[in-house]
C-alpha cells in the first residue's frame, strides 16, 4: 500500500488522464484492483467534440496527438460517469481532470463536482494550450494566470488539488514553488510536448496540424522534471511521461515522485498498467522516502 493525499492506494501506478476514459476501458481489459487508481479524461464544463481527425500519428519514438480534450461535459460527468465509476470500478482511487479556457470554466467544474462521491480529489490540466485570453499558452507558462487559478480553487474544494504542469516550462521547478505555495496538494509531471509531423505528401499527419508528444521518447524529459520539481517543493509529485516498463516506473519513484501515471503505454498494451504494477511488486519498488542519485534515476 502507498498512502498519498490521505489516501490509500494498492499501487502506486495510476492511469493517466486521456487514455482510459472514465474507466470503461479499465473493467474491458484488467480487473481495477490490479493497478493503483485512475485519472479520467478531462472534464470541461460543457461538451466538446475535440480536433478533426486524424487525432493521432505514430512515429519511431511514441506518438503524436491531437484530440483537442474531447468529452461529454460537466452535466454528462456529473449525472452518468460518476454513478458509473461508482458502480463498476470497486472502489478505485480516481483523480478528476479538469480543463477549461478561462478561470471561471475550471471553477465550474471543481463546484459542479465537488458535491459527488467516487473520485479523490481533482488534477487540474493547467498545462495544455487551452486558455484563449493567453494567446494559446497554457495557464501554468504565466505566473499571474496560474496564481489566479489556484486561488480560485482552493477554495472550491478540500478535496486533494494536483496540478499538471508542463514539459516546455523553462523554469519547471520555480513554476512547482508557485504551484505548492498557491494551495495545491501535489504536481503531476509532466504532460505532452508540443510537436508537429509531416506525411509523405508534406501535409500534416493530425488534423489539427500540431498535437502532444507522448510515449518513450519522453521518458528522460519527464524523469529530469520530476528530480527538479521534487527537489524544489515538499507536496507530493506524480511522475508520468514514457513510461512503459516497471524498470520506468522505479526510475521515477528513484527520482522523487511518489505515485506514477501510465499514458501512451495504453494505446500499444492495453494491460500495460497492470504489468507495471504487477512488475513494481516482483521486482520490489523504490522506498519513496529515499532520493536516488542521477545514475541510479537512470537504471
Amino acid at each position: 500500500m502507498t498512502e498519498v493525499f490521505g489516501t490509500e492506494f494498492s499501487s502506486p501506478v495510476l492511469l493517466a488522464a486521456g487514455t482510459c476514459g472514465f474507466g470503461e476501458s479499465v473493467i474491458d481489459v484488467m480487473s481495477p484492483s490490479e493497478i493503483g487508481g485512475l485519472v479520467t479524461k478531462s472534464v470541461t464544463v460543457e461538451p466538446r467534440w475535440g480536433n478533426p481527425a486524424p487525432r493521432v500519428a505514430e512515429f519511431d519514438g511514441g506518438m503524436l496527438n491531437s484530440v483537442g480534450l474531447a468529452n461529454p461535459g460537466l452535466e454528462a460527468v456529473r449525472d452518468g460517469k460518476l454513478p458509473w465509476m461508482r458502480r463498476n470500478l470497486e472502489g478505485l482511487p480516481v483523480f478528476v481532470s479538469v480543463a477549461g479556457t478561462t478561470v471561471g470554466e475550471y471553477a465550474a467544474v471543481v463546484s459542479g463536482l465537488d458535491g459527488e462521491d467516487g473520485f479523490v480529489g481533482f488534477e487540474l490540466n493547467l498545462s495544455c494550450p487551452n486558455d484563449s485570453h493567453l494567446e494559446g499558452r497554457p495557464f501554468c507558462l504565466d505566473p499571474g494566470a496560474l496564481r489566479q487559478v489556484l486561488d480560485t480553487m482552493r477554495p472550491l474544494t478540500e478535496r486533494p488539488l494536483l496540478v499538471k504542469l508542463a514539459p516546455n516550462d523553462p523554469d519547471i521547478a520555480a513554476t512547482a514553488v508557485v504551484v505548492a505555495e498557491h494551495g495545491a496538494d501535489g504536481i503531476t509531471a509532466i504532460n505532452t510536448v508540443p510537436g508537429f509531423l509531416t506525411g509523405r505528401g508534406g501535409g500534416n499527419r493530425v488534423g489539427a496540424g500540431t498535437g502532444g508528444t507522448s510515449g518513450p521518447a519522453l521518458l528522460p524529459v519527464g524523469l529530469a522534471a520530476v528530480r527538479e520539481v521534487a527537489g524544489a517543493v515538499e507536496v507530493p509529485v506524480v511522475g508520468v511521461g514514457g513510461i512503459l516498463t516497471g524498470r520506468d516506473a522505479r526510475a521515477y519513484l528513484r527520482a522523487g515522485a511518489s505515485l506514477v501515471q501510465v499514458g501512451t503505454g495504453s494505446f500499444a498494451d492495453p494491460r500495460c498498467a497492470a504489468r507495471v504494477a504487477r512488475d513494481l511488486v516482483v521486482r520490489g519498488a523504490v522506498p519513496l522516502d529515499r532520493r536516488a542519485t542521477p545514475d541510479e534515476a537512470a537504471q
